[in-house]
C-alpha cells in the first residue's frame, strides 16, 4: 500500500512539475514578445488560489494538479478588446508565434539540461557492462560471447556502462545494418558479430526481451544468503526458517550467493531439499518442501520451485564493477547538454522506427508504467527521481514537437504553411487537422493503456 501511495504521489509531482515547466516556456516567451496572456494556470478545474497581475493576466492554482495551460488572446477563439488586438495571437508575426510554440518543448529540454548538470556534479553511478552467464546454444554463445567479457562498443559506438550498452543495442536492433559488438577479454579486444534476422531484431526491441533473446545477462551482484523476508505460510516459514538465518548449503552443496540458491530451488518444484542454516552461532539442517508455482512473468510455462524467502543484506558487487561519472560545474554543463541531445535523438529515432515497424509498439508506456517508475525512483532517492524527471521531460518535449495538429509541432506546421502561402490555412482545413490530431492521440493513448494493462495485469 505504501508503494502504491508513493507511486501516485511521485506521478502527480512529476506530471505537474514537467507540464508546468512546459507551459511556463510558452508563457515566458509569449509575454516577452508582446502577446496578450489572459491566463496562466497550474492545474485544472476549480481554482484554489487566483490573482490578477498588473498586465491583466489571471494567475491560477487549480484543484487538479496534473499539468496546466496558458491562454492567449486570440480572435479565432473569442472576441478581443480593441486595445488588445495587436497583442492577439493571430495578429502577431508568424516568427513570433513559432517562437512561442517552440518555447514549451524548449523549456522541457532546458529542464533536462539543468537536471543532468546537477546530477553530473553529484556523480551519476553506473555499472560496467560485464557479461554474466551465457546460455548454451544461444545467439550470444554462437557469436562467441563468454562470461567475463567487457562490452567496449556496439557498432563502433563506445559504451562505458550497462545503460549505455542497452541503449546502443536497442538502436542496433531497430536498424538494418550488421551488428558488431567489441568486447575486451583478458586484455585482448575482439569484435563479435550478432547474426540476427529482421524478425529476431524486432522481437528483441520488446521491453525486457533482449536478455532471453540474446542469451546472456550482465554480471549481477552477489546477494547474501541472509533471510530478509519470509512469505507468511510459505514453505520456508512452515519448515522453521527465521528472519536473520543465513543459508549455508542446499543438499550438502555450499552456497554463498542467493541467486544461485534461488536457481537451484527453481529447478526442483515438488522436491524436498535440505538447507544448511547458521543461526546465532549454531549450525542447523532443515528439510524444506519446495512448492511448485506458476511464474507470473511466464504463466504459460511449467511451474517453478519456490520456498517463499527473500534475501537480506546489501548486494556485493565484484571489484571494479561500480563506476561513477562526475565533473566540475563547467564540464558538467557540456556533459549535460550532450546527454540531453543524445537522449532526445534516441527518442526521436525510436518513435520514427516504431512508425515504420522496426521497433515494437510495446515500448509505448502509459500512466501506470510511468507511475510505477516514478515510485521506484522516488524510493531510490532524490538523484534517481531527478534523473527520471529529466528523461520524462525529454519525452514530453519530443512528443510535443511531433507534427500532429493538436500538438505544438502541428501548430508550428500551420504557421510555416501560413508563412509560405502568405495567409492562414482555411478554417475547414485546420478543423480537419484538429480532428485528425485528436484521433491520433486517442489511438496512441489507447495503445499506451493497453500496454500498461498487459504489462501489469496480463
Amino acid at each position: 500500500m505504501i508503494a502504491i501511495i508513493t507511486s501516485v504521489l511521485a506521478f502527480v509531482v512529476a506530471i505537474s512539475l514537467l507540464v508546468a515547466v512546459h507551459e511556463y516556456g510558452h508563457f515566458a516567451v509569449g509575454r516577452a514578445l508582446g502577446f496578450k496572456v489572459l491566463r496562466f494556470s497550474i492545474g485544472f478545474g476549480r481554482p484554489l488560489l487566483s490573482w490578477t497581475g498588473r498586465t491583466g493576466t489571471d494567475y491560477v492554482l487549480a484543484g487538479i494538479p496534473l499539468g496546466g495551460y496558458v491562454k492567449f488572446a486570440d480572435e479565432r477563439e473569442a472576441p478581443v478588446a480593441v486595445g488588445d488586438r495587436a497583442q492577439a495571437f493571430n495578429q502577431r508575426p508568424v516568427w513570433a508565434r513559432i517562437a512561442v510554440l517552440v518555447a514549451g518543448p524548449a523549456a522541457n529540454f532546458f529542464f533536462a539540461i539543468v537536471a543532468f548538470w546537477i546530477l553530473f556534479q553529484i556523480g551519476i553511478p553506473g555499472l560496467r557492462p560485464i557479461i554474466g552467464d551465457v546460455s548454451p546454444n544461444s545467439v550470444s554463445a554462437k557469436a562467441g560471447f563468454q562470461k567475463g567479457d567487457v562490452l567496449v562498443a556496439v557498432n563502433d559506438r563506445a559504451v562505458a556502462t550497462e545503460e549505455n550498452a542497452l541503449l546502443a543495442l536497442m538502436g542496433a536492433f531497430s536498424d538494418t545494418a550488421p551488428i558488431t559488438v567489441t568486447v575486451r577479454r583478458s586484455q585482448e579486444t575482439r569484435v563479435l558479430n550478432l547474426p540476427l534476422s529482421l524478425a529476431e531484431r524486432h522481437a528483441l526491441t520488446e521491453p525486457g526481451a533482449w536478455s532471453a533473446g540474446l542469451g546472456f545477462n550482465f554480471q549481477p551482484p552477489k546477494l547474501p544468503t541472509l533471510v530478509g523476508a519470509l512469505v507468511p505460510n510459505g514453505a520456508a516459514a512452515a519448515a522453521g526458517l527465521q528472519l536473520g538465518d543465513r543459508i549455508t548449503s542446499i543438499d550438502g552443496m555450499a552456497v554463498d550467493d542467493f541467486s544461485l540458491l534461488a536457481e537451484q530451488i527453481r529447478r526442483q518444484p515438488g522436491a524436498t531439499v535440505k538447507l544448511g542454516i547458521f543461526r546465532e552461532g549454531v549450525e542447523l539442517t532443515l528439510p524444506v518442501e519446495v512448492r511448485a508455482e506458476k511464474d507470473s512473468a511466464h504463466p504459460a510455462l511449467a511451474p517453478v520451485g519456490r520456498i517463499g524467502v527473500a534475501p537480506g543484506g546489501e548486494p556485493q558487487w565484484p571489484e571494479g564493477m561500480l563506476t561513477e561519472e562526475r565533473y566540475g560545474p563547467v564540464a558538467a554543463l557540456g556533459a549535460a547538454v550532450n546527454e540531453t541531445w543524445e537522449k532526445s535523438a534516441f527518442t526521436v529515432k525510436l518513435l520514427g522506427r516504431m512508425v515504420f515497424g522496426q521497433v515494437s509498439l510495446k515500448n509505448v508506456s502509459g500512466p501506470l508504467s510511468i507511475a510505477t517508475y516514478a515510485g521506484i525512483t522516488a524510493r531510490a532517492g532524490g538523484a534517481a527521481f531527478l534523473s527520471f524527471l529529466a528523461l520524462i521531460s525529454i519525452s514530453l518535449g519530443v512528443l510535443n514537437l511531433m507534427p500532429v495538429p493538436i500538438l505544438d509541432g502541428g501548430q508550428i506546421v500551420y504557421q510555416c504553411a501560413e508563412a509560405v502561402r502568405g495567409k492562414p490555412l482555411s478554417e475547414r482545413l485546420q478543423a480537419l487537422g484538429q480532428q485528425l490530431g485528436v484521433a491520433m492521440l486517442i489511438v496512441l493513448m489507447s495503445l499506451a493503456f493497453y500496454n500498461d494493462i498487459a504489462r501489469h495485469f496480463g
